[in-house]
């Protein structure tokens, strides 16, 4: 994407912002990606995060393998690992012909957990197109295979994306916490090179959900039940149709026109 499209897209937006009841913290919410309709379009679309167009790959945001948080992370995708069969886990006998799917992290300071191998140029936990199983996560796959949420069994990166939370502190030791769209700039100084990256893309602004709704675990992992019931009161006393647009949605001339029966 020029340069110039990029910097048009990513202009005003509205944020709602409380003190928490019981810590020294600030929550700030980015309303205006919340209350939009971006989804996944893996599969259906996705160009992926290559320097150029991708799509038939499959392979969306999974072409360099996950970064592991911390130690906790890593046990967890272990865990979740172990229970995955052939018929989920395309390549499953070659991470066990390499010691494992997690490699020790590279020197990027991304993580301490290490990272996810790679094979043929993505996650290890990617199938692929033609796979038997169908193409994905692997770790996706088999949550919804035993009724559970992927977000227990993927890399807290993987399940967090598109969302991201950002701590930082001012003078007075008062914790401001920001929820927003994960952005080319979230992912390095590489990202500003992808061909192509879905919370920029009008393709991708197609759900039938607000975000805060259809990620409803996700946000209430990052942030907590209060939080985020305290964040929905907010927006139905105000209604969305006060809210700004998106970028995406404003550069097509729509505004949010979600109502209260999407809430």
């Amino acid at each position: 994407m020029p340069a110039d499209s990029f910097d048009d897209l990513h202009d005003l937006r509205d944020l709602v912002s409380f003190d928490d009841k019981d810590e020294r913290r600030t929550w700030v919410f980015d309303a205006t990606f919340l209350l939009s309709p971006w989804t996944c379009i893996y599969g259906h679309g996705c160009e992926g995060v290559l320097t150029g167009p991708a799509a038939d790959l499959e392979q969306g945001c999974c072409s360099y393998g996950a970064h592991l948080v911390d130690g906790d992370d890593e046990k967890a995708v272990l865990a979740a690992a172990e229970r995955l069969t052939d018929a989920q886990w395309q390549f499953r006998r070659e991470a066990g012909r390499r010691g494992g799917p997690l490699k020790a992290g590279d020197a990027k300071g991304q993580g301490d957990g290490g990272m996810t191998r790679m094979v043929d140029g993505a996650c290890i936990f990617l199938n692929r197109p033609g796979f038997a199983g169908g193409a994905g996560c692997a770790l996706h796959r088999g949550a919804r295979d035993a009724g559970e949420r992927p977000l227990d069994w993927k890399p807290d990166v993987c399940w967090q994306l598109p969302l991201r939370l950002v701590d930082s502190t001012d003078d007075s030791g008062q914790v401001i916490s920001t929820l927003r769209e994960w952005k080319r700039r979230d992912w390095g100084a590489g990202g500003h090179e992808f061909h192509w990256w879905c919370t920029d893309a009008p393709d991708a602004f197609v759900g039938r959900e607000p975000v805060y709704v259809a990620l409803r675990d996700e946000v209430v992992e990052l942030v907590g039940e209060w939080a985020y019931d305290r964040f929905v009161d907010h927006v139905r006393a105000r209604g969305t149709e006060h809210f700004l647009a998106h970028p995406v949605l404003r550069k097509r001339g729509r505004r949010t026109g979600r109502g209260d029966a999407d809430l």
